[in-house]
C-alpha cells in the first residue's frame, strides 16, 4: 500500500526526521518453511512493524527468510516549548489514518493509558477505542487502548482516525516516573589513548532481572579497539567471551 493506506500513511519524512529521536532497523533471520504464509502490520505505541514471514515447522525440511522492519520515533512536545503533554496523531505526523491496507491481516494502534495512581484517572483518549488490552511489561501491569483498523465500526462515525490523548488536569512534570530499564551514554577523555565511550544501564526493579540486548551506534570520528572492552556489574568486572 506504500503511503496510500494503512499505518504507513503517518510516515511523513519531514515530521519524523525533526522528532527528538528516530531509529530505523531491518531484521532478517532464517525460519523453517511451511506451505502457507501471511503478512501483518501491527503497531505498538509509536513503533510501526511490518512483517512477511512463514511459520516454523518442527521438521524444518526447508528454510525461508523472515524480514522485519521497524521504525521508532519519539516526540517531546512538553520540552519543545508548548508546555503541554496532550498529543494527537495529527499533531505529531500532520496526518490522520483514513483507511486500512487491504493486504494487512493485522493493523492496530496501541495507546498506553496505564494510570500512575489508581485512585485518580488523569488522562483520557478519544475517540473511544475498539477494545482495551492488559499486559505485564517488565513486571508492571499496563493497560492499552486498542484501535483496530480492520474493525468496520472504526471508520463509520468519521472518515478519518485522529487518536488524541488529553490530561484532565495539569500535572507536575517532576512526577514523570523513571522507567524500570533505562540507560545513559557519554563520551569521555580525549584522543585515541584516553578517549572512551561509557554506557550505563539501570534496572530499578526491586528484585527482578531482565535480559538486555545492547546495540551501540558509534560516531564516525571514534575508532574503537575491542580488546579494551570492559563490562562492570555491581562493581565487579565481567569478562566478555
Amino acid at each position: 500500500c506504500s503511503l496510500q493506506a494503512g499505518l504507513a500513511v503517518l510516515l511523513k519524512a519531514e515530521r519524523l526526521f525533526h522528532s527528538s529521536y528516530h531509529s530505523q532497523a531491518v531484521h532478517i533471520r532464517p525460519v523453517c518453511r511451511v506451505s502457507h504464509w501471511f503478512a501483518q502490520l501491527p503497531c505498538g505505541g509509536f513503533t510501526v512493524v511490518a512483517c512477511v514471514f512463514l511459520v516454523q515447522d518442527a521438521s524444518c525440511l526447508a528454510v525461508s527468510w523472515e524480514l522485519r522492519q521497524t521504525l521508532t520515533v519519539v516526540f517531546d512536545f512538553f520540552s519543545s516549548g508548548q508546555g503541554k503533554k496532550d498529543w494527537s496523531l495529527f499533531k505529531m505526523f500532520s496526518r490522520t489514518l483514513t483507511d486500512t491496507c487491504p493486504l494487512a491481516s493485522q493493523s492496530k494502534v496501541y495507546v498506553d493509558i496505564s494510570p500512575k495512581n489508581k485512585e485518580k484517572e488523569l488522562l483520557e483518549v478519544s475517540p473511544p477505542p475498539t477494545s482495551v488490552h492488559e499486559a505485564i511489561v517488565q513486571g508492571n501491569k499496563k493497560t492499552y487502548a486498542v484501535y483496530d483498523l480492520l474493525s468496520p465500526s472504526l471508520f463509520n462515525t468519521s472518515r478519518s482516525l485522529n487518536v488524541q490523548l488529553k490530561w484532565k488536569r495539569p500535572q507536575d512534570s517532576s512526577e514523570m516516573p523513571i522507567p524500570t530499564l533505562h540507560a545513559q551514554r557519554y563520551v569521555g577523555g580525549y584522543g585515541l589513548q584516553t578517549g572512551e565511550i561509557c554506557t550505563l544501564i539501570y534496572n530499578t526493579h526491586p528484585y527482578r532481572a531482565f535480559p538486555v540486548i545492547l546495540l551501540e551506534t558509534v560516531p564516525w570520528y571514534l575508532r574503537l579497539y575491542v580488546h579494551t572492552l570492559t563490562i562492570i556489574t555491581k562493581g565487579k568486572e565481567n569478562k566478555p567471551s
